[in-house]
Formats: C-alpha cells, sequence, structure tokens
C-alpha cells in the first residue's frame, strides 16, 4: 500500500483500526495454539510479535494523526450518533493507546523468553487484551465502555492464571479476590448505565453531554446517583482507596509481562474518571471527595511500600502510588494539573512496566526469591544494579528524569488551588518515602546480599532487551519533555474544550453506500 493509501485508510477508519488488528490476530492465534500441527504452531509468536508491532506502528501514527487537533470519530455500525456504536479519536485516546502499544511490545519480547511458553493460549488471550484496552480509550459510548471493560477483564483473568510451576497457588488465590471485586464492579457499572439511560434515554458520551444539565430536578438528582456509582466503579480499576485491596496481591502474583501489561490497566480507570469527569459530569461531581481520597491513596501507598517484604509487593504499591498521583491531577481540575498529570501519566506507565520485568530478574538471580532479605546474588549483579538505579529515579521523582517535571508541574499547577499545600505536602512526602523504599530495598539486594548464587535457568536474551527497551523509553521521555509536554497541554486544553468532541461524534455522518440498493431493485423492477 503507497503512503497516500495509508493516510487514507488512517483518515477513514483510523479509530477502529487498534480494535480490528488484535480482535483479527487474537481469533487467528487462537486457531493457530489450537492446532495439532507443530508447523502451524511455529507461527504462533511471530504473528503476535508482528501484530504487536503493528499495533504500535498504528498507534504512533494516529498519535501525530490526533496531535492536529480534530476529534475523529467512526460509526461503527454506519448509523449516526447516538443511534449506533461510535468511537471517537482526539489527544488523549490516541496517546493512550500509544502507551499500550510501547508497554504490550516490551511484555511480549519478555514473555518470548519462556514464559508465554509455561502454558495454553497466551498469545491470544493477549491480543485480546490489547483489543479490550484500545477498546476502552477509543469508545465514544459508556455501554461499549463496559463492554471493552469485560473484554480486558476476561482476558485478564486467563493471563493471570496463565502458567505452571512456582506460583501457582498463589496466582490462583489471587485471581479469586480479582474476579470477585471486578464482578462486583461490573454489577454496579450496568445499574449506573440502567439509571442514566432511563433518565436520558442515551449512553452516547456525546449525547449525554448536551442532555444532563436540561434534565428536570429528580432526574437530576438520579443521574448524579448514576454519575457516583460510575465513579465507583472506575476507582475500583483505578485502585483508589478504599478500593484498591485487590491490587497488591494481584500484581504481585502474575508473572512478570502480564504484571507489565497490567500496569496500563489501572490507568483505565483514570481514563475513565478524566472521560466523564470533563465531558459528561462536569468536574464538581468528583468534588471534594476524590482530591481527599487521591492523597490518602498516596499515603498508602508510600506506607505499604515502606512495609513491603518482597519486591514484587513494593512495585505494586508503586502502581498504587502513580495511581493516586494521577487521580489527584484530575481530581484538582484545572487545565494545568490536567496537563501535569497527563505529562506523568507517561513516565508512570513506562516505569511501572519497566519495574515488574525488573523485579522478576533480581528474583531470579538470587534464586528465584524476591523476598527482601540477604539472599545470594548471581553473576551480572551490575547491570541489574544499573536498571535498578534508573528506575529507582524514575518512579520516585528524583532529577533530571521525566518522572520528577511530571510531578513539578502538578505541584506547581497544583498550589492556588485550596488544596495546594496539602497536595504538596503529600506529593512531596509520599515521594520520599518511595525513595527511602527503594534505597532500602536497594541495599538488602545489591550490598547485603553474598555474589556467587546460582544463574537463573531460564536467561534468554529476550529480556534483558525488553527492559532495555523500556528503560531507553524512560530516558527518551526526558530528553524529549518539550515535545511531550506541549502535547499532553493540548490533550488537557482539548478535555476542557468539550464541544469539539460532541461536535465531531453528533455531527458524523454515516458513509455512503457503495451501491444504492434501492435503486437496483426499481430498475429491476422496472425491466420487468
Amino acid at each position: 500500500m503507497t503512503g497516500a493509501g495509508i493516510d487514507t485508510l488512517l483518515a477513514t477508519h483510523g479509530p477502529v483500526l487498534p480494535v480490528v488488528l488484535p480482535l483479527v490476530s487474537g481469533a487467528l492465534l487462537l486457531l493457530l495454539e489450537s492446532a495439532r500441527s507443530s508447523v502451524l504452531r511455529r507461527w504462533v509468536p511471530w504473528l503476535s510479535a508482528t501484530a504487536t508491532v503493528a499495533l504500535a506502528v498504528l498507534a504512533l501514527q494516529l498519535t501525530l494523526q490526533a496531535g492536529a487537533g480534530n476529534v475523529q470519530a467512526y460509526l461503527v455500525g454506519n448509523w449516526p450518533a447516538p443511534f449506533g456504536i461510535a468511537l471517537a479519536l482526539d489527544r488523549l485516546g490516541a496517546l493512550m493507546v500509544l502507551l499500550t502499544a510501547l508497554v504490550a511490545c516490551a511484555a511480549l519480547v519478555y514473555a518470548l523468553g519462556g514464559v508465554a511458553a509455561r502454558g495454553l493460549h497466551f498469545h491470544a488471550l493477549f491480543q485480546f487484551q490489547l483489543m479490550g484496552l484500545n477498546g476502552a480509550f477509543l469508545t465514544a459510548d459508556l455501554f461499549n465502555l463496559f463492554v471493552f471493560f469485560e473484554v480486558l477483564l476476561a482476558a485478564s483473568y486467563g493471563l493471570l492464571l496463565h502458567g505452571r510451576g512456582a506460583g501457582q497457588r498463589q496466582r490462583l488465590q489471587a485471581a479469586v479476590h480479582y474476579v470477585t471485586f471486578n464482578l462486583a464492579g461490573s454489577s454496579l457499572f450496568l445499574v449506573a448505565l440502567a439509571l442514566l439511560y432511563g433518565v436520558t434515554g442515551t449512553l452516547n458520551m456525546a449525547d449525554l453531554a448536551t442532555k444532563l444539565p436540561a434534565l428536570p430536578a429528580g432526574d437530576a438528582r438520579l443521574a448524579q446517583a448514576a454519575a457516583l456509582l460510575l465513579l465507583t466503579v472506575f476507582a475500583v480499576k483505578a485502585a483508589l482507596l478504599p478500593l484498591y485491596f485487590w491490587l497488591p496481591d494481584t500484581y504481585a502474583a502474575a508473572s512478570a509481562p502480564v504484571g507489565a501489561l497490567f500496569a496500563i490497566m489501572t490507568k483505565v480507570g483514570v481514563y475513565a474518571v478524566l472521560r466523564v469527569t470533563t465531558l459528561v459530569f462536569g468536574a464538581d461531581v468528583a468534588a471534594p471527595f476524590l482530591s481527599v481520597l487521591a492523597l490518602a491513596t498516596l499515603a498508602l501507598a508510600a506506607v505499604g511500600a515502606l512495609a513491603a517484604t518482597r519486591l514484587r509487593g513494593l512495585v505494586a504499591y508503586l502502581v498504587v502510588g502513580s495511581a493516586g498521583t494521577l487521580l489527584l491531577a484530575a481530581a484538582l481540575g484545572s487545565e494545568g494539573t490536567l496537563a501535569a498529570g497527563l505529562f506523568y501519566l507517561v513516565n508512570s506507565t513506562l516505569v511501572a512496566a519497566a519495574w515488574f520485568l525488573l523485579a522478576d530478574r533480581i528474583a531470579a538471580a538470587r534464586g528465584g526469591s524476591d523476598l527482601l532479605q540477604p539472599r545470594p546474588l548471581a553473576g551480572g549483579w551490575a547491570a541489574l544494579g544499573g536498571a535498578y538505579f534508573i528506575a529507582a529515579v524514575a518512579v520516585a521523582g528524583v532529577p533530571p528524569l521525566a518522572g520528577f517535571m511530571g510531578k513539578a508541574l502538578l505541584l506547581q499547577a497544583a498550589w492556588p488551588a485550596p488544596l495546594g499545600p496539602w497536595v504538596m505536602a503529600g506529593v512531596l512526602a509520599a515521594s520520599l518515602a518511595v525513595l527511602v523504599a527503594l534505597a532500602r530495598a536497594g541495599s538488602i539486594v545489591f550490598w547485603k546480599s553474598e555474589q556467587g548464587g546460582v544463574p537463573a535457568a531460564d536467561r534468554s536474551p529476550a529480556h534483558p532487551a525488553a527492559i532495555a527497551g523500556l528503560l531507553a523509553a524512560v530516558l527518551l521521555a526526558a530528553v524529549a519533555a518539550g515535545p511531550i509536554s506541549a502535547y499532553t497541554g493540548a490533550a488537557a486544553h482539548q478535555l476542557l474544550q468539550r464541544q469539539g468532541y460532541i461536535d465531531a461524534v453528533m455531527g458524523a455522518l454515516p458513509a455512503p453506500a457503495a451501491w444504492d440498493v434501492r435503486k437496483e431493485m426499481r430498475e429491476r423492477g422496472d425491466a420487468k
């Protein structure tokens, strides 16, 4: 296909391609993984890798396209909104799809080093997970947001349980809690959607944005109740206090590449909060309790990191802390805090994924143990130590990496707000606690442990390559801080200027038919 043909394809079908590509790939992989022929099964990793890299290239193109500032709507069934399924691509959606693809590439490379072969259907589940994530970031309809939530959750259940051998019992226990908690959240989601549809007659987010302000007082209170239920569901996905209980054990029990991919899954909840508070309900629906809970989540994450007895558990609390920081930016609701939060989102997602892979390699070098106790450490500790240092600096928000820049921008934007001093104190105290926790863990792993342990049996070039790729992306985010900050600032501005999104979705016209069936029938009737 020529360059002009690719541009036409993206301009016409761009928003649906990140959903269709992993859907088709997952279906083909499911057939190949189930094939009896070993020749066909050999193609599984190649197809999975090709599809994931293609998704990354596609996501980059869509991000460049969205950077122009236009919201691109897509009518899946060719019915105009709000009657049919609509997708919408804006700067925020494109950024989330790109981050998903980058994390997926690194996670898959790591999985090809041996994890993917430990059970059935890893690659198919991996692609279906990407389909659910991308769909959630691109849908313009709350019901289809629920549908994509269920797709990604169903795939994540299988990925969490994937693998044989050590840790299988722990994964099963974590999966029970994970499934139970998320099924309860899905039930609340349906109740909230039923309330909204009952009072407005629509679940299209752009249509809701125009109809909610015109509701009578009684219906408006029902809609507000539905909004609070939705925020509760999204808080479950984002691991906001007190609904975070499922995350530390679940993420610590998952295999390394699955944990890395799960690093973007909590961001679905954060994204959903951003989308509905800026587009549908307004920031007032979440104030002021969301800010207080986000600060409390930060404090909890700091305490959890300090108290962690396992490296994977510490990493899980780092994810909780990043979610608290992002939700704090969303709760404050100004253009400056949103821009800072989105900038911080880039660094936190990449470095969290790197931490899951790095923690697995450190545990492997210590005989399979991630307990924060002195253990013999196998050769190659210098490379692991260097990677640990970079990842620690990035996640703690220490100069000169992008984590520091994101937090500095957030504090600068939040200071004029009524909660400004509390935000300043909470973010700085949590960063200090995380830094102390990582320094303590690093000293145990690298300084208090004897050298000369047994090398890991599953060593593969794919493992350091995946970690190096993510850490290189973290460093690149610091180098390219200017362009990334400009993009996230424009994305925040676009979020708050919601009329452009509404006009794009509600004004999207069905594509003309390739042929006029009615005209053809009339001509045939006249001929007879």
